[in-house]
């Protein structure tokens, strides 16, 4: 579906890569969708086709990350919660960089937050049970009235887009009790009410996580926010082709199942190929294929197994066995679901998941997801462009990231030939397509190796160069079109023609 969203609106006939298109600490006071309107033709010009775009709805506090969701109808149009932009700006120039982005050959997909709220307008009262906190399902007080912030009004909206008011009976739980001013896990009373069932199983059942808890059984909060996806991706223009869709483990099955086949299926909205992929956070194949199999279509997840596979290869350096950093993940089993990465927002150093991929090993890692023809890579925003935090310590990019991109743009293409015998050096060959030339790529996790490989005897004599410059020298085919490769200590090496078409491209660097 990747593909499809790509080749259906970015009008782009190169290989699709994505881009996170934000950090925990990028930059707030309302400038991050100019920024992104900027540097959108350098982006697409570096071979971005898809942005995942910070959370673009109002927020209960106007500078934070946008994951305390207070009002999905206001994108920074109203004067609610400390003025009227967002964090990253108004209504209106989200509007013009999602189209700056469309101009641009990439497409938006939208981070949907629809897990909880935050940011209530008015305390009400109603029954509740206190829930252990390992174990939701278990109840540790008897029924009582409790005071939770549930109720949302959006006064400074006045009904525009919505006429819904959320109360408590919209909600499962909250966490804080205003009458004692107790923190606990409050599971919300009425008619048929209980947790989710189509949710992940720690905690015996994992539907609460924060804030107020909606229910996504409510007839009214499910057509709301239905309504809601629909009218987002009518709002932001024919640039918007999908949603990234925040924790979802915690999200009832069904309903994420009902949104996208709704969207999808609504001739008004005109996104029959809608992209859509989930925060399932789990380092757990099995979890992650019970919850695609048990959802009825097609829908990506973020490749979490992956992700810590680089964790621990990068940790390990020169003892982890190269040969096993497939094992488990969701893009070995099932490629055409997995969206694979190398670090994100939340696993960033100083976040509550931080897990980062050492630096070192992070050109390695970038290389195995952006050059080999399996999964939609997403490439990390703090890693093409630096972190600004933690406080007093900050990420550098990833040497020549934007390179790879390139390489990918340009060159992986075509068959795979595989030579992954030996546990610190790998290496594959990409054979190219009837337009575009391919590339031999070696990695070493330990220390400098080289692959002889199969180029094929139609190259015979050609001369290949790095295009990273990460080695100096020349290979010159053999009659037979076998060559050997050669690749620095701890690095990678992308080898191409040296007169292949965009050779002059490389060397740019973000700006």
């Amino acid at each position: 579906m990747s593909g499809d969203a790509n080749a259906e609106y970015s009008g782009k006939q190169h290989n699709y890569t994505l881009i996170q298109a934000f950090e925990w600490y990028t930059e707030g006071g309302g400038v991050h969708w100019n920024k992104l309107a900027q540097i959108a033709p350098e982006l697409g010009d570096m071979g971005i086709t898809a942005m995942w775009i910070p959370p673009p709805t109002k927020a209960a506090k106007q500078e934070s990350v946008g994951y305390d969701i207070y009002d999905v109808y206001d994108l920074g149009e109203f004067d609610q919660k400390g003025g009227r932009r967002t964090k990253y700006g108004t209504k209106e120039e989200l509007v013009e960089a999602v189209k700056k982005a469309k101009d641009n050959g990439i497409v938006v997909y939208v981070d949907a937050v629809l897990n909880h709220r935050f940011g209530a307008d008015r305390t009400e009262k109603f029954g509740a049970v206190e829930v252990d906190t390992d174990d939701r399902t278990k109840e540790v007080s008897d029924l009582y009235d409790i005071k939770g912030w549930t109720a949302f009004d959006f006064p400074g909206r006045k009904d525009k887009y919505s006429t819904l008011k959320w109360t408590f009976n919209h909600f499962t739980g909250v966490d804080y009790n205003e009458e004692n001013q107790q923190n606990a896990i409050y599971r919300i009373q009425g008619d048929g009410k209980y947790w989710a069932k189509g949710v992940d199983k720690e905690n015996k059942n994992y539907d609460y996580l924060m804030g107020a808890d909606i229910d996504h059984n409510h007839p009214e909060a499910r057509e709301d926010l239905i309504n809601w996806g629909k009218w987002i991706l009518k709002e932001l223009g024919p640039g918007a082709a999908g949603f990234r869709f925040d924790a979802v483990k915690h999200i009832d099955r069904s309903f994420i199942s009902d949104f996208v086949k709704s969207i999808r299926a609504d001739e008004s909205v005109g996104r029959p190929k809608m992209f859509a992929v989930g925060e399932f956070w789990k380092d757990s194949l099995d979890d992650l294929e019970v919850y695609l199999n048990g959802l009825g279509t097609q829908f990506s997840v973020f490749d979490a197994p992956l992700h810590y596979n680089f964790k621990e290869a990068g940790d390990r350096g020169a003892d982890y066995d190269m040969r096993a950093i497939w094992d488990g993940t969701v893009v070995q089993k099932r490629p055409i679901d997995a969206v694979t990465l190398v670090d994100n927002h939340d696993t960033q150093v100083g976040q509550s998941l931080e897990s980062w991929v050492s630096p070192s090993f992070k050109p390695l890692a970038y290389a195995l997801i952006l050059l080999r023809p399996s999964g939609y890579p997403c490439v990390f925003w703090g890693d093409l462009y630096g972190t600004k935090g933690p406080e007093g310590n900050p990420q550098q990019p990833v040497s020549q990231l934007g390179d790879l991109i390139r390489a990918r743009k340009l060159y992986a293409y075509g068959e795979v030939r595989d030579y992954w015998d030996h546990q610190n050096c790998v290496g594959w060959v990409r054979t190219g397509d009837e337009k575009r030339p391919g590339c031999a790529v070696v990695l070493c996790n330990g220390g400098e190796g080289f692959k002889r490989m199969e180029i094929g005897n139609e190259h015979a004599n050609e001369v290949w160069t790095d295009v990273l410059g990460w080695n100096q020298g020349e290979v010159t085919v053999g009659e037979d079109g076998w060559a050997e490769f050669q690749c620095s200590a701890m690095s990678v090496s992308v080898w191409v023609k040296k007169d292949a078409p965009g050779r002059e491209e490389f060397g740019k660097g973000p700006e």
